[in-house]
């Protein structure tokens, strides 16, 4: 899969340093995260690609039929490529470690990579991910730090959902962090809090050396 297979904003970081790719909601763009990416990780190179299904002119991931009803045959396809997209980007870099960070539906795609890729990232933060299926994990997500953001009174992704993707997470093995704010689907300060001090303890060497 070659790095320019999704349209992509990249900001260079430390030669060497960690990666960082983030993944923007629903409706965005490759510009939405951006700026909090280099907040939460001022050394890391950035790589921020857009959506590129269209559902009613605004980008997303993979495809639904409703609010929380997935097209599953598009989301293995959208995790394939997106998968095959990391690769490529971290075989040029040769990054220190992989990170990653999506909302909402950037959050998606990036739980259902790495579900497919568990090796491909050594920390991520999933801010109001909805996996309303039980995933099926290639291989083990031991060793992997996460963070999962989520709101109490979030409409989108109920708070149920996203205690029952904890256990998955840590059934598999995963260093798994829930933060919860008293909201809805905004992100809160306290959310970026905690990616930053996931980020901050990001390790130097993991994912990218597998």
């Amino acid at each position: 899969m070659s790095k320019e297979a999704y349209i992509h904003k990249a900001l260079p970081g430390s030669l060497g340093g960690p990666l960082l790719f983030v993944f923007h909601g629903t409706g965005a763009d490759e510009s939405q995260l951006l700026s909090l990416g280099r907040d939460l990780a001022p050394q890391a190179t950035i790589v921020s690609p857009r959506g590129a299904v269209s559902e009613h002119g605004a980008a997303r991931f993979f495809r639904r039929t409703g609010e929380g009803v997935y097209d599953m045959d598009d989301l293995a396809r959208a995790t394939g490529k997106m998968a095959g997209f990391i690769k490529a980007q971290v075989a040029a870099a040769r990054p220190s470690s992989v990170l990653g960070l999506g909302y909402s539906n950037g959050a998606n795609i990036l739980a259902s990579v790495m579900f497919a890729a568990p090796e491909l990232f050594d920390a991520a933060v999933l801010m109001h991910p909805l996996i309303p299926f039980e995933p099926q994990v290639q291989g083990s997500l031991a060793g992997r730090r996460i963070l999962v953001t989520a709101g109490k009174r979030d409409p989108i992704c109920p708070p149920n959902l996203t205690s029952r993707l904890e256990a998955y997470l840590r059934a598999d093995g995963a260093d798994v962090t829930v933060e919860w704010h008293d909201g809805g689907h905004e992100i809160r300060p306290n959310e970026i809090e905690a990616a930053r001090r996931l980020f901050a303890d990001a390790p130097v060497e993991g994912a990218s050396d597998a």
